[in-house]
């Protein structure tokens, strides 16, 4: 990850909370749509014309885009990727220090994790290999020296695998871990242990420097490189239960290159004349390898790169610095254009306005996506810089996060690095936990890898319990792609809201896992809430929604409860096509029965069996495999039971 950034000077200060960041909105909006207000002005650019059509228009015009942007503001994104890189190389974000123990490993990790998943972040972007090295077990590389002290040494307890331990973390939080590797850095410093095994020792003749650095880097332009890079990338895919795979920017040095591959481009050039042109091929080669490799062993494991924000200079008008293309020898444009990545990460390290203006870049990245998804890259780390910033807080991201949801031109947000937003630079965290990052949210589908929705789950019960709505149901079965459901998420609206699975805001709980049960404790006594569920599958697909279940907190303890509280109600909607709400009332805790009949007596179906509290309990019933008719429902709670009937219409 770079930290060698071009200059940047024009100060630049922005609002951030609540309703300021729509009166930024819509600043952005009135400089896009710039050319429709210029259209109806005079030639004097002064005064608005006379024309009162055109003033009318113009007022219309701009009222709309207003309540638009603040419809947007009022409604945060129910899917964004929201990630920060743990940094490994040189110990920026962990493990703290080298050669820590195992158990104050264990418990950064758990600490990281903890403060993300707080601030709704969903995902990490955890740094595997920095230099040809590992931070898991049995790899084809040493152990790095940031995690065991000497490259090569090894843990005291022989059971635990950081990335492991990582992965399955991450996931107990619902988040997704994705290993950053570095492809070709070899030696980063004139301080790095170097163990005899690594590659730079066993293959001096494959890695490049460059003038008196120690600095060392594999040779893209070699095929054995490749070959190699590739098999330590697809060890891990093959051995660990990741979610994705991502690059950072190292290809060819920043340091610049002159003629130290000139050996291996004389063995090597083929049909290329060009030197530049050939190294470009290189990685834009490497690139589509991995992906096709990664796709053709686990299809749903998603591939992304970070690269340099700038493509080239001067693209988009108006912004200059390094040429990712002809200085690095990265072409981002070409794996999009051949769909060789699910995700592209530029670093866009500046801030808005200057002459690396983030928001002339993201909006530029935006439209050469085809069909691929784009997170931006965003220099948290830099709140601290005088030359990104001058006020005291963290409204300069803020800001570009906003701009990112416009239009929704970047769907997800990156953090470099992970302790600038857990050690809370600028207020960084408490900013995004009450403000962009305040609800949480799904993440993204990837409809080219997987575009079946896993079925629907059913049966959806709830019980009120003493101000608790406990919720249970069941998991659907396979969908035709042989996917399950993975995980769930609770909806809930409080009345007079309709509840809406568009609205991020009445998402109350993602579950981490394939639970069937939540309890919803923060309910208000005598409030009418509406709760569904629906079904995630791995790669984020929702399914359709239960039926919704409208209920009423009664908050009533067993002990004030009166004989003639026990109460079976008419269930609901009735007729009932094809599932219907039963509600009921028990004035003490017993063993409960509620089964349905039909009119010969014949037992249908059991909807519950069990030991069941005090208190109002709804459960839903489907009647998807009924014929027509009318059918009996029977409670049976120790001396208490009642019958009703209801009708099933097709």
């Amino acid at each position: 990850m770079r930290t060698n950034l071009a200059k940047v000077s024009i100060k630049l200060t922005q609002p951030s909370q609540g309703f300021a960041v729509c009166i930024f909105r819509l600043c952005i909006a009135l400089s896009l749509f710039n050319p429709y207000i210029s259209s109806v002005r005079s030639p004097d650019h002064d005064h608005f014309s006379e024309n009162p059509m055109k003033k009318f228009y113009t007022i219309i015009f701009l009222s709309f885009i207003f309540t638009t942007l603040f419809y947007a503001q009022l409604q945060p994104p129910k899917r964004e990727f929201r990630a920060a890189w743990v940094a490994t190389v040189s110990n920026i974000d962990w493990p703290s220090s080298s050669g820590l123990s195992t158990s104050a490993q264990k418990n950064e990790i758990i600490s990281i994790l903890d403060k993300h998943k707080a601030s709704n972040i969903n995902a990490v972007l955890f740094q595997v290999r920095p230099s040809c090295d590992a931070f898991y077990l049995n790899g084809l590389e040493p152990l790095s020296q940031w995690l065991v002290g000497s490259q090569g040494g090894n843990f005291s307890g022989a059971s635990y695998d950081p990335l492991q331990f990582w992965i399955d973390e991450a996931h107990k939080r619902g988040m997704e871990l994705h290993c950053w590797f570095n492809p070709y850095r070899s030696v980063v410093s004139s301080g790095s242990s170097v163990h005899s095994s690594h590659v730079s020792k066993v293959h001096p003749e494959w890695n490049i420097t460059y003038g008196a650095s120690p600095y060392k880097l594999l040779d893209p332009g070699i095929p054995a490189v490749q070959n190699y890079s590739l098999s330590v990338i697809m060890d891990v895919v093959r051995r660990y239960n990741i979610d994705g795979v991502h690059f950072d920017d190292y290809f060819y040095p920043y340091g610049g290159m002159t003629n130290q591959d000139s050996a291996t481009f004389a063995n090597y050039k083929g049909a290329f004349s060009v030197i530049g042109d050939w190294r470009r091929n290189n990685v834009n080669t490497f690139i589509a390898r991995v992906h096709d490799s990664i796709k053709t062993v686990k299809p749903w494991v998603k591939f992304g790169v970070s690269p340099f924000g700038i493509w080239k200079s001067g693209t988009p008008s108006g912004v200059s610095g390094l040429s990712a293309y002809s200085d690095i020898f990265c072409d981002a444009l070409n794996w999009l254009q051949n769909q060789k990545v699910d995700y592209i990460t530029p670093q866009m390290y500046w801030k808005i306005g200057g002459s690396q203006d983030y928001s002339k870049l993201m909006p530029w990245w935006n439209t050469q996506l085809n069909g691929r998804h784009l997170y931006s890259g965003n220099a948290v780390y830099r709140l601290t810089d005088a030359t990104f910033t001058t006020v005291n807080n963290a409204s300069e991201i803020q800001n570009q996060i906003e701009l990112n949801r416009v239009n929704s031109r970047a769907l997800g947000f990156v953090a470099f690095s992970s302790k600038s937003v857990t050690g809370n630079l600028k207020g960084i965290q408490d900013s995004l936990r009450a403000n962009q990052f305040k609800y949480p949210a799904l993440h993204p589908t990837m409809p080219w890898l997987d575009n079946v929705a896993p079925l629907a789950p059913v049966n959806l019960i709830s019980t009120v319990v003493s101000n608790t709505v406990q919720l249970q149901w069941q998991k659907p079965g396979v969908a035709s792609d042989n996917d399950s459901a993975k995980y769930f998420a609770i909806y809930r609206a409080l009345s007079p809201d309709t509840i809406n699975i568009n609205n991020a805001k009445q998402i109350i709980k993602i579950t981490t896992n394939d639970t069937t049960r939540f309890v919803d404790n923060a309910v208000v006594n005598g409030s009418t809430y509406a709760y569904l569920v629906t079904a995630f599958d791995k790669l984020h697909n929702e399914s359709a929604a239960t039926a919704t279940i409208n209920l009423v907190v009664t908050g009533v303890k067993e002990e004030v409860l009166s004989p003639f509280n026990f109460v079976l109600e008419q269930n609901y909607p009735n007729p009932f096509n094809p599932v219907t709400t039963i509600q009921f009332t028990l004035q003490h805790s017993n063993f409960t029965s509620l089964k349905i009949y039909d009119l010969l007596g014949r037992e249908i179906a059991t909807v519950v069996e069990s030991e069941i509290g005090s208190g109002t309990h709804s459960y839903q019933f489907s009647g998807a495999n009924l014929a027509s008719g009318v059918y009996l429902y029977r409670i049976v709670s120790g001396s208490f039971v009642q019958t009703r009937k209801m009708v099933m219409q097709k």
